[in-house]
C-alpha cells in the first residue's frame, strides 16, 4: 500500500499538467469551437427570456410534472409542436473566468487525489511503470470522460461534443498516468 501523502508530487504535478493541456486544447487548438452555436433570432429570443424574468437555474421545455403527464396527449402535442429544450440560465453578469479556472484546478486536484487513493490501495511501492500507468490511467479516464456520455444520452447534447470531451479526457488520463507512473515510489 502507498499512502496519499507519498503521492503528493504526482497529485499536484498531474493536476498542473492537465490544467495546462486543457488550456492549450481550449485556447489554441480550436476544435471545441463548434460545441455551441448561436440561437437563430438571438436578439428576439434574449428579449423574450429577459421579459420572462427567469431566475438562474436549469429548466426543461416543455416540462411534465409527473411520469403520467408525459403520456398525456396535450403534453405530447407540446413536444411535437416544439421547441423541446433544456435550458440553463446563468446570473446576468459578465463571465468571470478566474473563479471558474480556480474551480477547474480544484476539480483536477480532487481527481488526482482519487487516482492516488485508488492506486495507492491497489498497488504497492516499487510497482512497474506500466502497472501504475494502467491503473491510474483507467481511473483518470473514468473521472474525466465517463460523466460526459449521460449528457448526450439523457440531455440531447451533440454526440460530437461528447466525443471531443471524451478525447480530451483520454489526453488528461494519459498525462495523469504518465505522471503517476514516472513518480511512483
Amino acid at each position: 500500500m502507498v499512502t496519499i501523502t507519498a503521492l503528493w508530487l504526482p497529485i499536484i504535478l498531474s493536476a498542473v499538467l492537465v490544467f495546462a493541456a486543457s488550456s492549450v486544447i481550449h485556447m489554441f487548438l480550436g476544435y471545441h469551437g463548434s460545441d455551441h452555436v448561436a440561437v437563430p433570432s438571438e436578439d428576439r429570443v434574449r428579449r423574450v427570456l429577459r421579459e420572462a424574468s427567469i431566475p438562474p437555474g436549469d429548466y426543461v421545455i416543455p416540462r411534465a410534472e409527473t411520469m403520467k403527464e408525459m403520456s398525456d396527449p396535450a403534453f405530447i402535442a407540446k413536444q411535437e409542436e416544439g421547441p423541446v429544450a433544456i435550458l440553463t440560465v446563468r446570473p446576468n453578469e459578465s463571465v468571470r473566468l478566474g473563479p471558474m479556472l480556480v474551480q477547474w484546478f480544484l476539480f483536477l486536484v480532487v481527481v488526482s487525489v482519487a487516482v492516488a487513493y485508488l492506486s495507492g490501495r491497489t498497488l504497492g511501492p516499487g510497482v512497474e511503470y506500466l502497472d501504475v500507468f494502467r491503473v491510474t490511467g483507467t481511473t483518470a479516464f473514468l473521472a474525466y470522460a465517463a460523466a460526459e456520455w449521460p449528457r448526450s444520452i439523457w440531455y440531447g447534447r451533440k454526440w460530437s461534443t461528447t466525443l471531443k470531451n471524451t478525447f480530451d479526457g483520454f489526453v488528461y488520463a494519459l498525462l495523469t498516468a504518465g505522471t503517476f507512473g514516472g513518480l511512483w515510489p
